[in-house]
């Protein structure tokens, strides 16, 4: 077998539509602003940055229920598989797969911050020779083009580990589901991380970490907007706030007005009234009954759950079902 790092540049897939959906977002009653502007190369490092706080549970708990069950989700994946990504960042997860996973052999990263996938996936490449990895820099929310790799696999696995899920209104997160489930094809399948209902309290520390990492994340959204996107927030004019939602079952994070103000993006204006905020993530939380319920809908069959003692966490193993 080839033992030569096997890797492609990332293909750029990102829409020019940008602006477009960031003014719709602030024209609404309720400003809003999509939480994929939290991901620029600083917000990514910021991002790994939370995943190590001690109140942050999503990520330690995954990665006890990934090296705990490597065995299961290896027998449940087979052979012949292509692996792809949503949302890959650092790929720090999927190791644990590369590592226990003999039946995949293409990896597919895919990842809105270029510079920092194309960094991951070559330290992957050194890691995993026998692998092909091949990245794409794309919006996982859009459509976008799967590269070829050299040896076509026998079936494509979707893997989105986190609770990203969770950062989809229901009705999005179906439609996400939807393309996933395009992406995997018939005799394909999806490795998911769902995030579970739990005490408030533990929610509400975890979005609001004591070494202020998750404040920073949230603030740097705007000095990501106004590099890029040419708007003029005034970022000391702006506090964070995170707060659990019981009606809708859901974490909120806002960007709070401490001051009235006015923002420019392209040829609008925005005027804010001081306590008035943008909402820049809902991260919804499922019992595993209401997220079966949604899977089914995007035909998904939900196949096997690990979860941590205290379930508060599952990893989910679906099945596409065939029309």
């Amino acid at each position: 077998m080839d033992n030569t790092a096997t890797i492609s540049e990332p293909q750029d897939d990102r829409s020019s539509d940008d602006l477009a959906e960031l003014l719709a977002g602030l024209s609404q009653p309720q400003k809003m602003i999509s939480p994929k502007y939290f991901y620029d190369e600083h917000g990514s490092e910021l991002f790994e940055q939370i995943t190590r706080q001690p109140e942050y549970y999503p990520t330690r708990t995954e990665l006890s229920i990934l090296r705990l069950y490597a065995g299961e989700i290896s027998e449940a994946l087979g052979d012949g598989v292509s692996l792809i990504e949503f949302g890959a960042g650092a790929s720090v997860k999927v190791r644990i797969l590369l590592d226990h996973v003999e039946g995949i052999q293409v990896f597919v990263p895919v990842d809105i911050s270029g510079d920092h996938l194309a960094l991951a996936a070559q330290e992957l490449a050194g890691d995993y020779p026998n692998i092909e990895i091949l990245p794409v820099a794309a919006d996982f929310t859009r459509p976008f083009d799967l590269p070829s790799p050299r040896v076509m696999p026998e079936r494509n696995v979707v893997f989105f580990p986190g609770s990203t899920i969770g950062n989809f209104a229901p009705d999005d997160a179906l439609a996400l589901l939807g393309t996933m489930r395009a992406v995997a094809k018939s005799g394909g399948a999806l490795l998911i991380g769902v995030d579970l209902k739990k005490d408030a309290g533990v929610l509400e520390r975890a979005y609001n970490d004591s070494a202020g990492i998750t404040e920073a994340f949230n603030v740097n959204m705007l000095t990501h907007l106004n590099r890029d996107y040419g708007t003029n927030f005034d970022i000391s004019k702006f506090m964070h706030r995170s707060l659990y939602n019981e009606r809708h079952g859901r974490i909120e994070m806002h960007l709070v007005s401490t001051e009235p103000q006015s923002v420019a993006l392209g040829d609008k204006t925005f005027d804010f009234k001081v306590g008035e905020y943008i909402l820049t993530e809902c991260s919804y939380k499922y019992t595993l009954e209401e997220f079966a319920e949604l899977a089914g809908k995007a035909g998904f069959k939900v196949e096997q759950v690990w979860t941590d003692a205290a379930a508060n966490f599952s990893l989910q193993y679906l099945t596409v079902l065939d029309p």
